[in-house]
C-alpha cells in the first residue's frame, strides 16, 4: 500500500463527510471571491475553511493528523460544495468553487472523487464549475502522485490550480512536468509589486511562461490600487485579496 495513504482504504459517502463529529470536530467554510480586474463577473469562489465560530483556520487545521487526513479532506469538499449551493453560486454566470485539498489524504484519484462528485449531483452544483486548489507550500512525498491527481482531475473537466506559486517545494521543476490550468502568484511575490522591481522582473518572467503554456494566473493578497494595477499591466486580471473582499463566513462576499 502507498505510502501516501498509510491508514486501510475505506470510501466515505457523502453522509459521513458531513459528519463532522465523526473528526472529532467541527467546521464551517469561508468564502472570498477571485475577481476579473478588468470588469467581467467573478471568476470563482475560494472556500477556506473556518473554526464553527469563525475561528482562523490554524485552529482546525491543527486537528488534522494522519488518522483523520482522509475524512478531513473529503469532509471539506462536501461542507464546500453544500454552503456554496445553499448560498446560490450555481445562479452566478459561470462562477466557479475553488477547493483546497490535500494530495497526501488522496489514495486512488477516481476512488477519492467519488463523494465529491456525489455531493455536486445532491446539491446541484454542475461538477464542472469545480476548481481544485494544491498549495505549493505542502509537500508532497511523490509528485508522480499529484501529478496522477491532477491528470484525472482535468480529464473529469475540474480546473486544475497550484496555491501560492512561487512560495514551495515544487515550483518550476512540477511546472515543468504537468502544466495547470491555473498558477496563484503567492502573495510575497504580489505584496508591493508595484515598488519592487525585483518583484516585477519575476512576476514578468512567469507571466511569460504562463502565456506560452496556456495557464491563467492569479494574483493573491492584493490589498493596494497600486498592486492591481501593476499585476494587471503584467496581464493578471484575475485577482484575490482584501482590496475586492475580505473573506466571509457562511456567505459569498460581492466585490
Amino acid at each position: 500500500m502507498s505510502t501516501l495513504f498509510p491508514t486501510p482504504f475505506h470510501a466515505v459517502g457523502c453522509d459521513e463527510c458531513r459528519n463532522a463529529p465523526a473528526l472529532g470536530f467541527e467546521f464551517t467554510m469561508a468564502f472570498q471571491p477571485i475577481v476579473d480586474v478588468e470588469g467581467g463577473p467573478v471568476f470563482a469562489y475560494e472556500a477556506l475553511v473556518r473554526g464553527p465560530d469563525g475561528e482562523g483556520a490554524g485552529t482546525v487545521l491543527a486537528r488534522v493528523d494522519d488518522r483523520n487526513r482522509y475524512r478531513f479532506d473529503q469532509a471539506c469538499r462536501v461542507k464546500a460544495i453544500e454552503l456554496a449551493a445553499s448560498l446560490g453560486l450555481h445562479d452566478m454566470d459561470g462562477c466557479r468553487l475553488s477547493i483546497n485539498f490535500l494530495p497526501n489524504a488522496i489514495y486512488r484519484p477516481e476512488t477519492c472523487i467519488r463523494s465529491t462528485l456525489e455531493a455536486c449531483s445532491r446539491f446541484g452544483l454542475p461538477s464542472d464549475r469545480l476548481m481544485f486548489e494544491v498549495t505549493e507550500g505542502e509537500r508532497v512525498s511523490d509528485s508522480a502522485h499529484l501529478i496522477r491527481i491532477f491528470s484525472d482531475y482535468r480529464k473529469r473537466g475540474f480546473i486544475t490550480a497550484i496555491d501560492d506559486f512561487g512560495a514551495g517545494y515544487a515550483g518550476l521543476n512540477l511546472l515543468a512536468t504537468f502544466q495547470p490550468h491555473v498558477l496563484k502568484l503567492d502573495m510575497e511575490l504580489t505584496r508591493d509589486i508595484d515598488s519592487s522591481p525585483a518583484k516585477q522582473a519575476i512576476v514578468a518572467g512567469i507571466a511569460l511562461s504562463a502565456e506560452r503554456l496556456g495557464i491563467t494566473l492569479i494574483g493573491e493578497g492584493i490589498e493596494s490600487a497600486a498592486e492591481r494595477d501593476t499585476l494587471r499591466d503584467f496581464g493578471v486580471r484575475y485577482q484575490q485579496g482584501y482590496l475586492f473582499a475580505r473573506p466571509a463566513v457562511e456567505a459569498l462576499p460581492r466585490p
